[in-house]
């Protein structure tokens, strides 16, 4: 039997192919819960032109060549298979990990679970099975009220993290952030609110000039020792810092695994690369090429919002180009907006206007946050230049590895059964979660 799974390309272990003798096997028939989806598939390694992904138990059974279906006993549930419109795709489910909000509501200003569950279900429903919902600098009251919501969304299976963005930023790079909310590195806070989030804080966003950063005591040993993955950036930096804030969470990430603790990836994170940092100059580095560095030399994974907006595409192939698909993570760093139509809007304490589908801050203009879903920044970064392989893995495969979750991101036998159906240009006709289909966008 043939399938499109590769080791070298799994976040977290190797993908093969599902004997018939396998309990998750479909077997002969397909079985009467096997499902199958048809269509271009986008795995990890290749483009499978007339494919067949069968689901078992909500989980994938065999992902292979249409016509090899035959071999595999699989004929039946092939043959009925749900079908990708003409010139579509089928791809996995998306996976998010910076993300504030949609379909008009805020994480960072959702009180209730129902609330917060609005942005989940927008985000869903464009293709995005695994979500990561993202705070912004508040009072440290909001956060632990926050927390305490967005973990119980965790709990339930409807969320895949959380994400401090804050409070611990430069003022100078704080982008649409309230500055009146910004405060030093607190270890004893950042201990609190990872006890808060119950293990599901996911990263922190924090800018490495900062004092109480680095060191035994510092803010990067605290989110280690929780479970959780530094994320630099908010930074006015010079390169110093950045190194010495790369180089620590590094050690700790490698010591903690060595002594056989669990760690949620074998690197730090930068928070959305160019956005909300110093700019590159040759006479004054900043942060941009510490970054870039440690992503080409598996030290760092760089975020990159590809909407189109926070970064020109050109800029988007040229860091693909520069470090492989390995050291980059496309995110939407998306907000209320994400999903509606222009008009006002809040994130946070801040007030936000979009118009033309721009989100900016009502006072300053600085770009608030996206209104892209991740589906969205795919196809913008397949359209600019980079290959659809490379932009859907970045999407995918690359948030499942920030998440420490290799059940996610690919399609491969053993993951769990999400998956997105495409027409030709990427926009997304059905969405399968868990097995079950979770939606049917309007074309």
């Amino acid at each position: 039997m043939s399938t499109a799974a590769h080791a070298s390309a799994s976040p977290g272990g190797t993908a093969g192919s599902v004997s018939s003798e396998d309990p998750a096997s479909p077997g002969g028939s397909g079985g009467p819960e096997s499902t199958a989806y048809r269509g271009s598939l986008v795995t990890p390694s290749r483009i499978i032109a007339d494919g067949a992904v069968v689901l078992a138990d909500r989980r994938i059974a065999w992902v292979g060549p249409a016509c090899e279906a035959g071999s595999a006993g699989l004929d039946d549930v092939v043959g009925s298979a749900v079908r990708a419109p003409e010139g579509g795709y089928v791809l996995p489910g998306l996976v998010d990990v910076h993300c504030h909000g949609g379909g008009g509501e805020s994480f960072p200003d959702a009180g209730t679970a129902e609330r917060a569950m609005t942005a989940v279900r927008e985000h869903r429903r464009h293709g995005t099975t695994s979500l990561v919902a993202s705070c912004v600098t508040a009072a440290p009251d909001v956060l632990r009220a926050r927390a305490r919501v967005l973990a119980g969304l965790c709990d339930a299976g409807e969320l895949a993290g959380i994400h401090f963005e804050g409070p611990f930023i430069s003022a100078e790079r704080c982008g649409a952030q309230d500055p009146a909310r910004i405060i030093d590195p607190d270890a004893g806070l950042t201990r609190e609110l990872l006890a808060l989030g119950r293990g599901h804080v996911t990263t922190m966003t924090i800018a490495p000039e900062k004092p109480g950063v680095t060191g035994d005591g510092g803010l990067i040993a605290a989110l280690v020792a929780g479970g959780a993955l530094p994320s630099l950036g908010h930074t006015d930096s010079g390169a110093g810092p950045v190194r010495a804030a790369l180089a620590d969470a590094g050690a700790r990430l490698s010591a903690r695994a060595g002594a056989g603790l669990p760690v949620r990836c074998d690197r730090p994170t930068a928070t959305h690369l160019f956005n909300g940092m110093r700019p590159m100059h040759h006479r004054a580095p900043g942060p941009v090429p510490e970054f870039l560095a440690a992503a080409a030399n598996g030290r760092c994974i760089v975020e990159m919002i590809g909407d189109g907006v926070h970064l020109d595409p050109d800029v988007v192939l040229d860091v693909f180009e520069i470090l492989g698909r390995e050291g980059i993570v496309l995110v939407t760093d998306a907000m209320a907006a994400a999903g509606m139509p222009d008009g006002d809007y809040v994130l946070g304490s801040r007030d936000v206007t979009v118009a033309g589908g721009v989100a900016r801050l009502a006072d300053g203009g600085a770009i608030a946050g996206g209104t892209a879903h991740l589906i969205d920044v795919v196809r913008t970064t397949w359209k600019g230049g980079v290959s659809l392989i490379d932009a859907v893995y970045a999407a995918s495969v690359q948030g499942a590895r920030v998440l420490g979750d290799d059940s996610v991101g690919a399609l491969e036998p053993g993951r769990r059964g999400d998956l997105v159906l495409t027409d030709a240009e990427l926009h997304p006709v059905a969405v399968v979660r868990r097995g079950e289909v979770v939606a049917r966008p309007a074309s």
